[in-house]
């Protein structure tokens, strides 16, 4: 049984929570239900570890991890008042960073914050840019990315060319629906001097960006070994992001709209502007 199928599509979703100031957040009893933390105090130390990890990165948990109360109800009409904290989406998606990875529950949830999180980062930088510099600036990332994913393919054992067309087309067949970079080039309607990722659309560069870097991040962080689980990695985790945008009713990236103009013509149509 897969995770999607076992679990909710939108159990995260349904346990957000809307403050007066129109914010959303989380309640932490509600998310170590849903993350099947049996013991409150064993979900506070994942809690106090993401609050860690927020530190570190230079940003006050204050305005992610906010301790408050909550009410309930008790025998004979008592009640009682027990800690809990209003969590940010970051919040969360570093809670589920540091929580038990051996839960299926903690995949799913690490997929959904991380594709939202970035998702939102990407809405509050290119929100007042042009679709035409949301895509050059996506590429650019994008393309520094794909360096440390093969890296970390090349660490995890994944060395010679044909193993890495091979292993970048796992993550393509698990985002697209078992479509291969050679499926996808030709769906475009491209040139075989074209490269598929000069001719996407923000939205469709954005899901690749989220595809490279969880699996750089998973290679990485589980110390995959071997060209196969490398592969199977790549494949789950573009899997993964395709039904994250199904569970949030997005266009699956096959079918989104091939853009006039390629990134090559893009950056060409800029230097001039720029002479």
């Amino acid at each position: 049984m897969n995770t999607l199928s076992k679990y909710n599509r939108n159990i995260f979703e349904s346990i957000k929570q809307i403050n007066q100031f129109e914010n959303e957040f989380w309640s932490a009893r509600d998310l170590s239900k849903v993350l099947e933390y049996l013991k409150w105090d064993n979900f506070v130390n994942v809690i106090n570890k993401a609050k860690s990890a927020c530190q570190q990165s230079g940003i006050d948990p204050s305005d992610h991890f906010a301790d408050v109360g909550k009410m309930i109800d008790l025998a004979k009409g008592a009640r009682r008042k027990i800690s809990d904290f209003m969590l940010s989406r970051y919040a969360c998606y570093l809670i589920v960073q540091n929580a038990d990875p051996n839960k299926e529950i903690i995949a799913l949830g690490q997929t959904y914050f991380a594709v939202q999180t970035r998702k939102q980062e990407l809405l509050n930088e290119y929100e007042l840019l042009t679709e035409e510099k949301k895509r050059l600036a996506i590429r650019n990332e994008l393309k520094e990315h794909n360096i440390q994913l093969a890296d970390a393919a090349k660490d995890a054992g994944v060395i010679e060319p044909l193993d890495y067309a091979i292993f970048q087309n796992h993550g393509y067949m698990g985002l697209y629906g078992g479509l291969k970079a050679k499926d996808i080039h030709s769906r475009k309607g491209l040139k075989k001097s074209h490269k598929i990722l000069d001719h996407m659309g923000s939205t469709e560069l954005a899901a690749n960006l989220f595809r490279a870097t969880q699996t750089e991040d998973k290679l990485r962080r589980e110390n995959i070994k071997g060209k196969n689980k490398a592969n199977k990695t790549h494949y789950k985790v573009g899997k993964k992001v395709r039904q994250t945008i199904e569970e949030l009713g997005g266009t699956m990236p096959e079918n989104l709209p091939t853009p006039d103009k390629s990134i090559k013509q893009l950056k060409n149509d800029k230097k001039k502007l720029e002479e």
